[in-house]
Parts: C-alpha cells; sequence; structure tokens
C-alpha cells in the first residue's frame, strides 16, 4: 500500500540527519512530549489531591453540622435528633462535642483539640474504630484515644496518662489571678487506650478522642452539646439536604451546614490552583507549537526550490500544504502518545520516584508536613487524558497551518528562478 504523496513528504522531512532542521524537529517532539506528560501528570495528582482530601474529610467530619445559628450550645438535643431523622436522605445522627484544649503529658503541654464519639460500639455518623492501629477502642471512664502524630511526637502509647485542661479549668485559673475567689478544678486525667491513623496529617496530630460525658465535664457544659453530626446516604447530595433541614424541617434557632460549607475556602484554592496550573503548563504546549511553526517556515525556505517544482509538476496547493499539515499531524501525534506513555509511567513510579528525589539528592516533592498524605495521590481520569492529547494534536495542526499556506502560495516561476 502506497503512502499519499503529502504524507511521503511529510515523514521524509523528519527523517533524522544532521541538520538545523532535523535538531528544531526532535526539539518539537519534545516540546509537545514534555507538555502533555506534564499536563497529564499535574492534573491527575492534583484531582487525586482532591479526591483524598474529600475522603479524609468526610472520614472525620460530619456530611452535615447541625448547631445553633447563634453560636451558642445545644440544650434540647433529642427533640432536634428526632426532627433531623424525619427526612429520607438521613442515615443517622448523633451529638458532638468539638473544641481546642490543652494537653499535658511527662511536662510538656501541647495544644489539641477533643472530639466526642458514643462509648458503646462505633459512631454511626463517623465511623472512626476503621482507624483504630494500637490499643482497644474503648472510652468508658477515663479513657481517650489519640492521634498517631501526636503519640509519636509525645511518645505516649496506649497505658500512658495525660492531663487534659478544658475551657473551666482556663476560665478559673484566669478569674483566680485577677482576685475572683473560686475553687481550681482539676484537669481530667484520662488513660490512653488506643491510637488512631487517618492518613490525614493534621488530624492525627491535633485530635484526641473522648467520650461525651468527659466532652462535657472538660468543657463544663452539662448536658449540652456543640451540635449534631449527621451522616446522609451520599456527601455529595449533602447541600440538598440541608436546605430541607434549614427550610422546613428544624427550627430558625437551628442552622444545618455542610461538609463543604465547612472546607469552602480549601476547596476554592484547590479549584483555582488547578485552573491556573492547567493554564501555566498549557503555555508548555503552545511554546512547542511555536517551534514547530519555526521549523516548518525554515523547511518552507530551504525546500522552495522543491515546492516551485512540485507546483511545476501539477501539484495543487490543497498537496502543497497537505505535506506541511501532515508534518504538524505527525508531530503532534508522536509527541500526545510519547507524552501520555511517560505521563502513565511517572504517575505509576510517583511515590518510588518521589523517594529516589528525596534519598539521592533531598528534594521532598510532596512532603507529608504539608499536605498531609504519606504518599502522592492521583486519579487517572481517561477523558482527560484524551482531551489532553487531542488537544496537542490540535495545536501542532493549527501551527502548522501558516507554513502551510504560505508554501501553497509560492509561485513556480519564483521558486525556480535561479534555478
Amino acid at each position: 500500500m502506497e503512502l499519499p504523496v503529502e504524507l511521503f513528504l511529510a515523514l521524509r522531512y523528519l527523517r533524522p540527519r544532521r541538520s538545523f532542521v532535523s535538531v528544531i524537529t526532535v526539539l518539537s517532539f519534545l516540546g509537545v512530549t514534555l507538555g502533555v506528560m506534564v499536563l497529564i501528570v499535574v492534573l491527575s495528582v492534583m484531582a487525586g489531591f482532591r479526591k483524598k482530601l474529600d475522603d479524609k474529610i468526610i472520614g472525620f467530619n460530619a456530611h452535615i453540622t447541625v448547631a445553633m445559628a447563634d453560636g451558642n450550645v445545644m440544650y434540647d438535643y433529642d427533640k432536634a435528633i428526632e426532627l433531623i431523622k424525619k427526612d429520607p436522605d438521613v442515615l443517622a445522627a448523633s451529638t458532638i462535642i468539638r473544641g481546642p484544649v490543652l494537653v499535658e503529658f511527662h511536662d510538656r503541654m501541647t495544644p489539641a483539640f477533643i472530639k466526642s464519639v458514643p462509648t458503646e460500639g462505633d459512631d454511626p455518623v463517623l465511623p472512626l474504630r476503621q482507624y483504630l492501629i494500637m490499643g482497644d477502642y474503648e472510652l468508658r471512664g477515663d479513657s481517650v484515644i489519640v492521634g498517631s502524630e501526636w503519640s509519636k511526637r509525645n511518645a505516649a502509647f496506649p497505658g500512658d496518662k495525660i492531663d487534659i485542661f478544658g475551657p473551666t479549668f482556663l476560665r478559673a485559673y484566669t478569674n483566680q489571678k485577677e482576685g475572683v475567689k473560686g475553687d481550681l478544678p482539676l484537669p481530667e486525667e484520662p488513660i490512653i487506650r488506643g491510637v488512631f491513623k487517618t492518613g490525614q496529617f493534621d488530624y492525627d496530630l491535633n485530635f484526641l478522642l473522648v467520650s461525651t460525658e468527659m466532652a462535657q465535664h472538660i468543657w463544663g457544659m452539662e448536658n449540652a452539646v456543640h451540635g449534631i453530626a449527621v451522616r446522609v446516604k451520599n456527601p455529595d447530595e449533602a447541600g440538598a439536604v440541608r436546605d430541607r433541614l434549614n427550610n422546613s424541617i428544624l427550627p430558625k434557632t437551628l442552622e444545618a451546614r455542610t461538609w463543604m460549607d465547612d472546607n469552602r475556602e480549601l476547596f476554592n484554592a484547590i479549584a483555582t490552583e488547578r485552573v491556573v496550573m492547567t493554564f501555566i503548563l498549557f503555555f508548555v504546549m503552545l511554546v512547542a507549537a511555536f517551534g514547530l511553526c519555526s521549523t516548518l517556515i525554515t523547511i518552507t525556505v530551504q525546500k522552495s526550490r522543491e515546492i516551485g517544482l512540485m507546483k511545476a509538476l501539477g501539484a495543487s496547493d490543497a498537496q502543497v500544504s497537505g505535506v506541511f499539515l501532515f508534518h504538524g499531524v505527525v508531530v503532534g501525534v508522536v509527541g500526545a502518545v510519547g507524552g501520555t506513555v511517560c505521563g502513565l509511567v511517572l504517575l505509576h513510579f510517583r511515590n518510588p520516584f518521589r523517594d529516589f528525589l528525596l534519598s539521592a539528592f533531598h528534594i521532598d516533592v510532596f512532603s507529608s508536613k504539608v499536605y498531609g498524605f504519606p504518599e502522592i495521590p492521583a486519579v487517572i481520569d481517561p477523558v482527560n487524558v484524551a482531551l489532553i492529547a487531542v488537544s496537542a494534536v490540535v495545536i501542532c495542526i493549527l501551527a502548522a497551518l501558516i507554513p502551510a499556506v504560505n508554501a501553497a502560495r509560492l509561485a513556480p516561476a519564483r521558486a525556480l528562478r535561479y534555478e
């Protein structure tokens, strides 16, 4: 099967020769390959980061939180739970107390957050038992479960006793300093029963799990709670459930917020960063396209005699321009395929490659202390990969369009004037 003359000539111009044009052609291939590879890797990692972040936030936070609209503590929470469960999309609801405390262990004071969970069994709203990596999931009496990073930093393990100073103690201590008489309450002294690990660095470092009764005592809330945690069937549809709760089920004194509302600034920042990174990295392929365009312009000048001879022998303008368009197609297809393969390979070995950079050059590409994940997450979307590859081919064809039109307009008499 014979190739079309346009494709045959385009492939002939792409043959590696020791000339300036061949070097630029190779650079055009590399430019498209690198552009496609970087776009695939960066967008896949950012998509994986967003998904991993969603999973961790949902895994440690309620889909919906109902609290007092004025910010006060909630007393009649049993009635509110009954109202919330009337919504057909609500799977479970339970009280929650969450707030800052000070923790002392071996004369070392560290800030932390307590989070209340049911004493018996796993939390129906937040199944945290799955994150237990050491000890027992026991919160009866004077028990506490700590995060893995907090445990590691403080060398505190199951069986050790810690002191927890809550707002009640700090308020009484401040009053005594100001001369107000009153007893100074003793801090809670729970025993560490277990260690949990969510994989989210911030949660594993800063949170302690305690029973609802202990959380109430630490905060001096008696029979009150901070709010009600709600689990729904589909976390992505939590906004619709929130609207129904706020508009027709809950009284105006209560307000429902979704996990997306509580983390909106973070998600907006990630979305903005992804758009900006896509826009910036897209210019890598545009630079490669300009390189391809300059290559074809150079070929047009150097091959003007051949172009004039083709047209003198009866080649049409479409056939002449087709040579250069096929040149762009070949560069785009080869670069897109090469970039896709390199990108997928790099994504597959992303974590070993990160470990190599850290051990060989001390370059921490994706620090767990900054991003909160022990490994580089990634989600490969076939649609995005295909769009990036097709975009690379289209850009290369558009880059070849101007040289193709100029070559088609070349007059045979002018090209062969001095031959």
